[in-house]
Order: C-alpha cells, then sequence, then structure tokens
C-alpha cells in the first residue's frame, strides 16, 4: 500500500482536501490528521473492515477501545445510552477542546470500536480539520493517536508519514502539533474517574464535576 501525503492550513483547511480525507473514510480507508495536540488516525467505525485496518496500522490489541470524534450533543447522544448529568456538565464546559469523556455504548456502536467493552470514548475536538472532516462526512470518526502501538505518537504530519507510511492511505500534513494530549475522564461508574491527565488539569474535572 503506497499512503499519499497532502498538506493542508491546520487553521484553515481547503475543502479538496476535506473532502479527499473524507472520500478515503468513505471507502473504508484509514488517514492521519492534526488535531488539537497529536495527530490521530481516522476511519469509519460503522465500517468493520476500516475498524480492524486501524487495528492492524496500529499494532493494537483488539480488547482496546477506540476513541471517538463527535461534533455535536445530538451525535453524542445517538451514540451513548444513559447519558449522565456528568456528561452535560464536562460536555458543556470542556467542549470542543481536549477532554475524552468515556460513556456507556449504545447497542448501534460495533462492539469491537467498544474493545468489547461497551464503553465508549468521545471526544469533540476544536481542531480546526478535525471538525471540518466529521462536518464533511455527518457522522463520527474513530481518532486514535497516531502511532505505532507502545511509541510515542506522531506530532507532525512528515513524523505520522514516517511512522505510518505503508500502512494507512493517507496523512494530511498540517506541520507540528503543540501542547498537551487530551485528558480523559470515565463517568460510566458511580464515581468519575480520571484516567489520563492532558491539556486540562484534575481539579478543572473535579471542580466542574463538584456535587454531581
Amino acid at each position: 500500500m503506497s499512503t499519499d501525503l497532502i498538506e493542508i492550513n491546520p487553521e484553515s483547511p481547503d475543502a479538496d482536501s476535506i473532502e479527499r480525507a473524507a472520500e478515503t473514510v468513505r471507502r473504508g480507508g484509514v488517514a492521519a490528521i492534526p488535531t488539537d495536540a497529536l495527530y490521530s488516525l481516522v476511519a469509519d467505525p460503522f465500517n468493520l473492515h476500516a475498524v480492524s485496518r486501524v487495528f492492524v496500522a496500529k499494532g493494537r490489541e483488539i480488547h482496546r477501545a477506540l476513541p471517538l470524534l463527535i461534533d455535536d450533543f445530538l451525535m453524542a447522544e445517538d451514540l451513548a445510552r444513559d447519558l449522565s448529568n456528568r456528561f452535560y456538565l464536562l460536555a458543556r464546559r470542556f467542549w470542543p477542546g481536549p477532554v475524552t469523556i468515556i460513556v456507556p455504548a449504545s447497542p448501534k456502536v460495533p462492539l469491537k470500536v467498544t474493545g468489547n467493552t461497551g464503553r465508549l470514548a468521545l471526544r469533540h475536538s476544536r481542531a480546526p480539520v478535525a471538525q471540518a472532516l466529521v462536518k464533511c462526512l455527518g457522522q463520527p470518526l474513530i481518532a486514535t493517536s497516531a502511532n505505532i502501538s507502545g511509541q510515542p505518537t506522531c506530532r507532525s504530519g512528515i513524523e505520522a508519514f514516517g511512522t505510518m507510511d505503508g500502512r494507512i492511505d493517507l496523512v494530511l500534513d498540517g506541520g507540528l502539533c503543540g501542547g498537551k494530549g487530551a485528558t480523559t475522564v470515565d463517568i460510566t461508574e458511580p464515581y468519575w474517574r480520571l484516567i489520563k491527565e492532558g491539556a486540562v488539569e484534575e481539579r478543572e474535572i473535579a471542580e466542574c464535576l463538584h456535587g454531581s
């Protein structure tokens, strides 16, 4: 497989490049795009062949869930079940932004995407490329870190191309992504739990969820 590399303005992405990435996703392909702080692999979560290709590209264990990019609350409500008040508190405070919220998955989400856990990690990125691609497709996207599992996540398009060349179909090169990755919060249990601290500190999450 040959991997295409296309330069894109990360702050003002052109429609042709977004459409090229969208077409890659529509045909079951995998692309790497710049997000808030890191590059992510994106694909169609409802195409099981595409889901398998993401696992293979990363060398990822199949019991690990794949996060999804969304662009509004309606999409989240369609993908999740029994959304709690905690979800709405976090989403209204931090979305779009670098916070991933783990929620119970609805039956429409393939079990393979949840790593057979029945739980789903949702993210509404503020990155213009990610927003434009989700809007263009009108559906959620798998958005997992662009790397080989166990290795550092790629922070530039050239790095993503060098790492994933021959493993994926397309890299949208938006240059260097700076900053920290997303903070991940699990709200599927009676008590919320911080899975990973990133750009948003644990104290900010605690303040937001205080008393909930």
